[in-house]
């Protein structure tokens, strides 16, 4: 969509969006130049957020840097938690038991869905819509209140460890989550009533930010924003880790390519996690949940490792270079919302302002994860 009136150069004006809330996603800024309601030119400016993650991650030991993860994204910190444990077990060459796999599986999935149900009543309030919000932070609480009784905490979670986990599960907490499964579908089909049917809805999303497969390629988005735009493309399918290829669920892809497929993908996602869940739980084995034999101080080998893994905004991945020591000689941290916000600057120009909010919805940025 381009503007229907051409401004001089020195007739248009510079609109700063954020750092604030609702409008956009916690600390982002963006600045606008703006030719009416018609983006001309926008930039991201991600000067707030340097959060110095890698710094820390090379001067703390291995086991002192784990806390960190879960800060780089607070509503689906398990995920990054996983990545970093797997690139330290293969580094390191520590076996994980069957048990403490499974549980790593079901754990993540369901902080995936926490993750997608934020997502989705923050994008929907974005919208002009308040009630879905409630709905889905009344689903979210089932969720973290199981994650809490495992865990100790209810979200910046330091629950894994390298070779396992600091906490076993018990018979309630499998039960929960077998009661939480049906419920959660049965939430899914209001949701698909109340929203996604929704012709107000549809009519603000359909058709608008359109990505393109190259457009996604350029700035190697990933996640829901290069599977909306029919790139088939799963970091648990296409480059299988932990216990995923023991199991059977789908990849949700549409190709409208719009901000409405982004939301399609999302929805379907929550159910393909439903689908993991109810798997591990079934095939969820017995035994330890620590390996007998583990190093007591951390010192992987010297070397150059590499561990991708899908979370919730995409896949996120870890590089390690080490020289034998207690701390990386190097830590790269690739996370998937710096690519894809920056999908934002080049997409966005000559679309309404109104459109690019929904447009900036669709991305599902949490920016505290970046660290640039």
């Amino acid at each position: 969509m381009s503007s229907p009136i051409q401004l001089k150069p020195d007739e248009t004006f510079i609109l700063n969006v954020g750092p604030q809330h609702p409008a956009t996603h916690g600390v982002l800024r963006v600045k606008m130049e703006m030719n009416g309601e018609y983006i001309v030119n926008a930039e991201t400016v991600i000067g707030y957020i340097h959060r110095m993650h890698e710094k820390m991650g090379e001067l703390k030991t291995y086991p002192q840097f784990l806390m960190n993860l879960s800060r780089m994204d607070y509503l689906g910190a398990l995920g990054y938690s996983h990545g970093h444990v797997l690139v330290v077990e293969k580094a390191s060459g520590i076996e994980v038991p069957e048990r403490a796999e499974y549980i790593r599986a079901i754990m993540v999935e369901l902080n995936r869905i926490a993750s997608h149900l934020f997502w989705f009543g923050a994008f929907v309030m974005d919208l002009g819509g308040f009630s879905p919000l409630m709905y889905a932070l009344q689903d979210r609480e089932h969720i973290l209140d199981m994650l809490e009784a495992v865990t100790g905490s209810r979200l910046t979670y330091c629950y894994f460890r390298y070779g396992g986990l600091y906490n076993d599960v018990d018979d309630q907490f499998v039960a929960s989550a077998r009661k939480f499964i049906p419920r959660m579908r049965k939430s899914l089909k209001k949701y698909h009533k109340l929203v996604t049917g929704n012709v107000i809805f549809r009519k603000r999303l359909e058709g608008i930010a359109p990505l393109s497969k190259e457009t996604c390629r350029k700035y190697g988005a990933s996640s829901a924003v290069a599977r909306g735009s029919g790139i088939n493309f799963d970091v648990r399918k296409n480059e299988p880790y932990s216990v995923y290829p023991e199991f059977d669920f789908d990849i949700p892809v549409y190709h409208e390519c719009d901000s409405l497929a982004r939301y399609n993908v999302r929805m379907d996602e929550i159910e393909q996690s439903l689908r993991i869940i109810e798997q591990g739980l079934d095939k969820l084995p017995g035994g330890p949940i620590m390996p007998e034999k583990k190093p007591k101080i951390i010192k992987p080998p010297e070397g150059d490792y590499y561990q991708a893994v899908e979370t919730a905004r995409g896949s996120f991945g870890v590089r390690l270079v080490s020289d034998g020591g207690k701390t990386p000689y190097r830590l790269k941290l690739r996370s998937p919302t710096y690519s894809n916000m920056h999908l934002f600057d080049e997409s966005c120009r000559g679309m309404l302002i109104m459109d690019a909010l929904a447009f900036m919805g669709s991305l599902d940025l949490v920016i505290p994860e970046i660290d640039r």
